[in-house]
């Protein structure tokens, strides 16, 4: 849970709260913090939704849910909560130009690194609120979501007076907030853990339990290895260990626990590939540093990408 007293959580007024997304990692945010009772949530979705399930080990949770459609039926609010894909970011402009107004903070839930700069057309960087999440999500239909936590926190973000003031926005919600004094590195810290998760169950088509393989997991250690030397090139102090850390960290997880990546590709969907793999060769590139196993990966998965786009509608 967050750091917020009882008594300050007693005493905020209720604030407007728009999500735009309501996939794996929306519909867990919308759901909890509409269970919890202490803000108006409204969901900004595709197709009309009435109520909405997160299914969760201490049992599910049912509630009603206020969904808009249009963009034009938007007004602004006090946060927004982004929790597309970072590639489908430009794409929710016209709820961005709505929801936005001059004290709209915007939480950017996305994988990857440059969430600000994602959100900058819409808000100035000062209202941005780059958060790390690290519960799994599993979308299991328009209005149900299934939520399994996997470390001792469920969302981390910068300890500053935005981090706090979203670390009080979820307060009741269930959902525990980690505030960090050195955010950038935890940001690169979960990049390394999607730059071998995700790239290598999209590809093989097998959940977690592909990476306890030893082969790969010799593979893996190459990608760290090699994206570990981005980091650090872009001043980011990782340390010497760090690949056996981020290997650590992800055999925690239940083998059968899927990724962004591997759902997407099993839904025929386009993979989050260039806010992951390919945030890591762009800036490998610019330092001049050779990246031969994370271009070919990058380079399978974008021929994955461009066959989804190829494929005829309907």
């Amino acid at each position: 849970m967050s750091t917020s007293d009882a008594s300050s959580t007693m005493s905020t007024p209720p604030l407007r709260v728009a999500v735009i997304g309501l996939g794996s990692i929306g519909g867990v945010a919308a759901g909890l913090l509409q269970a919890a009772g202490r803000h108006s949530i409204v969901a900004c979705v595709r197709r009309p939704l009435e109520h909405l399930v997160v299914e969760r080990d201490s049992g599910p949770v049912d509630v009603p849910i206020a969904a808009l459609t249009d963009p034009a039926q938007a007004g602004p609010v006090d946060w927004v909560l982004l929790c597309t894909k970072a590639h489908d970011t430009a794409s929710v402009g016209p709820w961005l130009e709505r929801l936005c107004g001059p004290a709209t903070r915007i939480a950017v839930l996305q994988n990857g690194i440059g969430h600000a700069e994602r959100v900058a057309p819409w808000v100035s960087a000062d209202r941005v609120v780059p958060v790390i999440v690290y519960y799994n999500g599993e979308r299991l239909a328009p209005d149900r979501v299934r939520v399994r936590t996997v470390i001792e926190q469920d969302v981390a973000v910068a300890n500053d007076a935005n981090g706090r003031a979203f670390a009080e926005l979820l307060d009741g919600s269930g959902l525990r907030v980690l505030r960090d004094d050195h955010f950038v590195l935890r940001t690169w810290r979960k990049l390394l853990l999607n730059a071998v998760a995700n790239p290598i169950t999209a590809l093989t088509l097998q959940r977690q339990d592909v990476l306890r393989r030893d082969d790969v997991h010799a593979l893996c250690l190459t990608v760290l290895a090699e994206a570990i030397a981005v980091g650090r090139a872009e001043g980011v102090p990782l340390a010497d260990d760090e690949a056996a850390q981020a290997m650590a960290v992800l055999y925690n997880f239940a083998p059968g626990l899927g990724t962004s990546m591997y759902f997407d590709r099993l839904a025929g969907r386009r993979c989050e590939v260039e806010a992951l793999t390919g945030a890591i060769v762009a800036a490998g590139t610019r330092h001049g540093i050779a990246m031969p196993v994370n271009r070919t990966l990058l380079t399978l998965l974008r021929a994955i990408n461009d066959a989804v786009d190829d494929k005829p509608a309907g």
